[in-house]
């Protein structure tokens, strides 16, 4: 831990930081899925239709009414959280695949009318210009990394320590309860409703966050930036790490963060490894690589 806390001092490349960044952008994203893939059991394919509504967010909250970085932020929690809690009202009935096409087809329609709503996205284009956090009026993070890179980590730091408290308390009982058995959860008093309403809203709160702090780092966001591989990916982290434990995800993420970094000198071939690794994950660890052993047999008797 101290060693991530003193990274940017010891390590100064520029480059090298960005790419944490990056990649503790990710962490925080497959923190927020795995509240409702990994906690409750609902599969989620369009979940960058969170992650755009926080930055889509703040970047009109900023450009249009001046409001500051840290002022944006809670508010684009709440309003992810309210878009994930009006998609799960309709999805309600479902399970499975099901689940998995609604989300989908709420993931593609948020980028196409991101896409198409010119007045408010700036279509194609995007929206330039976004304010960058600050702390005072001297201490700007302008393009700097190294501001982003401890503003990441506090958010890692503060979601894992919550989802950690939550997933001990009553609601989080509740939610492994509906991921096991639905049914008898509801015959032993569970409101199940009300349960998968709160993790989508948390879930897509904590994606709401990470959009925030992306459209501040970049000072632009487009619509290309939240297509179908950003969700696809967030789940592969989520899954490779081991579903409903907070340490896997962590570790898949950035396992999956840093080896197309890593691979870069493959470039033709580095997605062909990608791919194969994951395949012989789930052939090997189908609990993923911290998964628990309890996951492997309920995955080996599916």
């Amino acid at each position: 831990m101290i060693g991530i806390c003193l990274f940017p001092l010891l390590d100064t490349n520029p480059y090298h930081i960005e790419i944490l960044v990056n990649c503790g952008l990710f962490v925080l994203l497959a923190l927020g899925l795995n509240v409702i893939i990994g906690f409750s059991g609902q599969l989620n394919l369009g979940y960058a239709a969170f992650f755009a509504m926080g930055a889509y967010t703040y970047a009109l909250l900023n450009l249009r009414l001046d409001f500051p970085f840290w002022a944006a932020l809670p508010l684009c929690a709440v309003v992810a959280a309210l878009f994930g809690v009006l998609l799960s009202f309709p999805a309600l009935r479902l399970r499975g695949d099901y689940l998995a096409i609604v989300t989908l087809g709420f993931g593609e329609i948020a980028r196409i009318v991101a896409n198409n709503l010119d007045a408010w996205t700036g279509g194609p284009n995007g929206l330039m210009g976004i304010a960058h956090p600050q702390l005072t009026a001297q201490l700007n993070f302008s393009v700097h990394s190294w501001p982003y890179y401890y503003l990441i980590l506090c958010f890692i730091l503060i979601t894992v320590f919550l989802l950690h408290r939550l997933k001990n308390s009553r609601i989080g009982r509740a939610w492994v309860a509906i991921r096991e058995d639905e049914l008898a959860a509801a015959c032993m008093g569970v409101s199940t409703t009300r349960f998968k309403l709160i993790a989508m809203g948390v879930g897509a709160s904590i994606a709401g966050v990470a959009g925030c702090f992306f459209a501040a780092k970049q000072g632009a966001v487009t619509p290309d930036s939240f297509d179908f591989i950003v969700s696809i990916m967030v789940v592969s982290m989520v899954v490779l790490g081991g579903m409903g434990t907070l340490h896997g995800v962590v570790l898949g993420s950035i396992l999956l963060s840093l080896l197309p970094e890593l691979f870069r000198n493959f470039q033709s071939y580095r997605m062909l490894i990608f791919g194969l690794a994951m395949v012989l994950i789930m052939l090997l660890r189908p609990q993923g690589l911290l998964g628990d052993v309890q996951h492997k047999e309920e995955l080996k008797h599916a």
